[in-house]
């Protein structure tokens, strides 16, 4: 018979490993369905992607006593869809904790339970990382709820570990779960002396204590992570996009800009305070690696850009803002910050985790948002209908350590749609559906701007 093969997680693999424990990073991609299921074809398709993708058939080991990590790949596909029927769907939107007078869509609050529905965690509710972890967890799961009119909702949930915001669009390659991104990084790139990675830290670290957040409402209860999405129609996409063009600005400046004016204009401060905010830009590294990799290797392959921006009040310009903020993501970026401060964030963020109270009000909240520099775009609706999918939502969990909103966003068919993920009730549903109706409004407007 043929044996499992595994290895060793990496550094960034092993810290999602402790963040996921605490509630972020589980990842899920939830889609409606107006097309009857077949069953077994369901099953058949997920075990063809397992086999193209072996981190998707394999599963995670943990040594308590050593707290290490490690993939174990199984030779054959072993994942089984969980059907739930329409009154056990209903069941769980039923116990969703939103009022009735909130009205919040079945697709969005099955998205909500997956997203809170943690098996690495080992039934805890903790925000800290313990060591006693698990012995062994797979890291996919399929499943299937069943809702009136002959709809369904298709739900694939994923540890980040082994999925991160890259989507395979074709099948891969068969063979071994791919290194770690640490053993990847080219040669020289990731160098840093001693000095300047102590003086980084110690940066990091004083810098973390002067950054300004949202408003907490509530510190102390259990976390769950919630959602807020806002879609932007074609024609004012489409100036957004024009926008960032003539600024010279990838989409994820224009984000952040607005993120951050938004929440600064939320404090009603005078027109001269002045706030420290922080923005994490994720950016996918496959192509940059040595041996680069494809967009159909599955993994986390992402790292992770710290920066810090002012904002000086209701007289900044939006699109100078987005220009500021993307100049210095670019900038950081261009001196190799995603490789050689890697170990760094990497350290601290596991530093947050075992003690909580470095963060403010034991929040665990280290950045105000999370954007990531390259939009997914998805020209595929016509192909979608085809096959009966009426709409989809992708996002990964935040309520253990991590940013007060992270936005995932994509371009579908020229439309924005933003899904915005945040920690409730750390932050109020009312709350976060302000601070995205601003976004929006800044987005749109800025995109009316630049026709002016």
């Amino acid at each position: 018979m043929t044996e499992p093969k595994g290895r060793s997680l990496g550094i960034t693999e092993s810290s999602w490993c402790r963040a996921v424990h605490g509630g972020t990073g589980i990842a899920v991609l939830a889609i409606l369905s107006s097309k009857s299921l077949d069953a077994s074809g369901y099953q058949n398709a997920l075990h063809k992607l397992q086999n193209s993708h072996p981190v998707l058939r394999s599963r995670l080991h943990t040594n308590p006593s050593k707290n290490t990590f490690s993939f174990i790949t199984s030779p054959t596909p072993f994942v089984q869809i969980k059907s739930f029927s329409l009154s056990s769907t209903y069941k769980i939107l039923e116990s969703s904790s939103y009022p009735e007078n909130v009205s919040v869509s079945p697709l969005q609050l099955i998205l909500e339970h997956e997203l809170n529905n943690n098996v690495w965690c080992n039934g805890r509710e903790r925000s800290s990382y313990t060591n006693s972890s698990t012995s062994t967890a797979d890291l996919f799961f399929a499943s299937t709820y069943t809702l009136p009119n002959d709809k369904w909702v298709a739900v694939l949930r994923l540890h980040v570990a082994a999925c991160d915001h890259t989507t395979a669009t074709e099948m891969g390659s068969k063979g071994e779960v791919s290194l770690g991104i640490e053993d990847l990084i080219p040669r020289g790139k990731a160098n840093k002396g001693l000095w300047s990675r102590g003086m980084d830290m110690l940066s990091y670290s004083v810098n973390s204590f002067r950054l300004s957040h949202l408003k907490f409402n509530d510190v102390k209860s259990p976390r769950c992570s919630r959602v807020v999405r806002f879609q932007i129609n074609k024609d004012d996409t489409l100036r957004i996009l024009l926008g960032c063009k003539l600024s010279g600005v990838k989409l994820c400046g224009a984000i952040a800009a607005a993120g951050l004016m938004a929440t600064h204009n939320s404090k009603r401060h005078s027109d001269h305070h002045q706030r420290k905010y922080a923005v994490v830009t994720l950016t996918d590294c496959r192509s940059i690696l040595d041996p680069s990799l494809s967009n159909h290797h599955f993994g986390f392959y992402h790292s992770a850009i710290l920066n810090t921006h002012v904002m000086k009040g209701s007289g900044e310009m939006f699109w100078d803002a987005a220009k500021r903020m993307y100049k210095t993501f670019a900038n950081s970026k261009d001196c190799n910050k995603h490789f050689s401060d890697m170990a760094d964030l990497n350290f601290l963020m596991c530093k947050a985790i075992e003690n909580p109270s470095l963060t403010s009000s034991s929040s665990l909240r280290t950045t105000l948002m999370t954007v990531f520099e390259d939009t997914v775009i998805d020209d595929s609706t016509d192909m979608q209908r085809q096959v009966g999918a009426e709409d989809y939502m992708g996002c990964a969990s935040v309520h253990g350590i991590g940013p007060s909103i992270a936005v995932f966003d994509t371009i579908r068919d020229g439309s924005l749609d933003c899904v915005c993920v945040y920690p409730s009730p750390l932050y109020s549903r009312e709350q976060m559906q302000v601070l995205v109706k601003n976004m929006k409004s800044i987005l749109v407007d800025g995109g009316k701007l630049c026709i002016e």
